[in-house]
């Protein structure tokens, strides 16, 4: 019986000193414009401020071979709007992502990176 009760507390023991690696969540990011670099996930929404109403383009490029890997007019409100970030399918983890106004004049750009 003494044995038994050794063999569990070494057990406990061996348990007990295990390293858990706790990954820290990213900065939660209010405006991703504000940022000169943000980590998105699958299916996050990200948000951003505008000035007035009107049809917006939101540009995503590779950042090694600056292609274009989307392009999308999205019709913003004033105020703060969210969009929702899909990067399954997505093959390079760093992106630029450029919104313009309707005159084509650059509004935010930063640097995703995808996780």
């Amino acid at each position: 019986m003494k044995r038994l009760g050794i063999i569990i507390l070494f057990c406990l023991f061996l348990i007990g000193c295990r390293k858990f690696d706790i990954e820290p969540l990213p900065p939660k990011v209010e405006d991703i414009f504000s940022v000169k670099e943000a980590q998105v996930s699958d299916g996050q929404d990200i948000k951003f401020t505008l000035q007035a109403d009107g049809i917006y383009t939101l540009t995503l490029t590779d950042n090694t071979t600056e292609q274009v890997l989307m392009r999308e007019k999205i019709i913003g409100k004033s105020g703060v709007n969210s969009l929702k970030m899909w990067t399954k399918s997505l093959q390079s983890k760093y992106l630029y992502l450029s919104l313009e106004d309707e005159s084509g004049k650059q509004i935010g750009k930063t640097l995703l990176l995808i996780n």
